[in-house]
């Protein structure tokens, strides 16, 4: 039968191989209901270089409710101001399967704009 979550996860994993492949930092990004999280992962995949979610102190001050735009956009900034103090600019997207659509494009706009090459 067929799985939502199994198809998204296939997806991801086409992805994530072929991130691999090209040995780059990559921005995975993982939603659920209530919250949004991005994270910088280093191009072994072993290491997270810089992290944000709508956990963060940060955000829950900017936005009361972490499962909207308003909040996935104040990640996205967060997560571009954390990667350029690390020394990062150029990054490779990972969405983990979810479509490019809402609350990960609004994450994904907001990074471009505070500065994140992607």
């Amino acid at each position: 039968m067929f799985n939502r979550n199994e198809a998204r996860l296939r997806r991801a994993r086409k992805t994530r191989a072929k991130i691999a492949e090209l040995k780059a930092v990559r921005l995975c990004v993982n939603r659920t209901n209530c919250h949004i999280y991005a994270q910088i992962i280093s191009p072994c995949g072993g290491k997270v270089l810089a992290s944000a979610s709508t956990l963060d102190t940060d955000v829950r001050k900017e936005v009361p409710n972490g499962g909207n735009k308003a909040a996935a956009t104040a990640v996205g900034k967060l997560i571009a101001e954390r990667a350029k103090a690390a020394g990062i600019e150029q990054v490779a997207f990972d969405r983990s399967g979810l479509q490019y659509h809402g609350r990960v494009q609004a994450l994904a706009e907001a990074a471009r704009e505070a500065g994140l090459k992607f």
